[in-house]
């Protein structure tokens, strides 16, 4: 790929986009990072030491120790340590410290695919794609109970449900970085979708600013 090419990802939990970041990471042959992850990592070593959730200055220290090639996708899945996450994602000074982690990645050569909830707002506003990923909240949280079962796991798809819609306004509502479209993103509401059919979608997006850039 003769230019750089980074592509934003942003959408609430379940939607599918860390899913169609995987997808196009690959395809494109470009470095991929959740960025959820990197809070969840620092949600991770909080409870691992029992430091309060909203004890800003371990949080910070946690931050600081966040290593991007170092993140345990396994130990990070719990879904103690996904809400713990949301809670520290809240502290101003972590999500300054991450971003800057973030965008580090971001400018490796030849791009890159970040997923999260202010990629294409904060992160990388500069990004020459940005895709907002959603579905109702009905059918993420059918998804994240699929997801729980079949690796063998029980929950009540209420409770799911619930739990998503309180993610949803704590990611939505905090007032820094709150989740969001950027003003150019395209939207891609995957309700009625499957894997495939989003990443042709997604696929046509990205391949059309691509045209853009080499007749450019």
């Amino acid at each position: 790929m003769e230019k750089s090419l980074t592509i934003a990802i942003d959408g609430p939990a379940a939607s599918g986009k860390g899913t169609l970041a995987r997808r196009i990471a690959d395809y494109y042959h470009l470095g991929h990072l959740d960025t959820g992850l990197t809070y969840r990592a620092v949600a991770h070593m909080m409870l691992q030491k029992g430091w309060p959730l909203d004890d800003d200055a371990h949080a910070i220290e946690a931050a600081r120790q966040v290593d991007l090639g170092n993140l345990d996708k396994h130990a990070l899945s719990a879904h103690a340590v996904a809400d713990a996450a949301s809670k520290v994602a809240v502290i101003p000074e972590v999500r300054r410290i991450l971003v800057d982690k973030q965008r580090t990645f971001a400018a490796q050569p030849g791009g890159a695919v970040l997923d999260g909830r202010d990629i294409g707002t904060v992160v990388c506003p500069e990004a020459p794609v940005k895709l907002y990923v959603t579905a109702s909240a009905e059918v993420r949280a059918a998804r994240r109970l699929r997801d729980i079962e079949g690796r063998g796991g029980h929950a009540g798809l209420a409770e799911i449900l619930d739990d998503i819609r309180r993610r949803d306004e704590r990611d939505m509502g905090r007032s820094d970085s709150p989740l969001k479209p950027a003003a150019d993103a395209h939207l891609l509401d995957t309700s009625e979708m499957s894997i495939e059919a989003a990443f042709r979608a997604a696929r046509a997006i990205i391949d059309g600013v691509l045209a853009g850039q080499n007749a450019s």
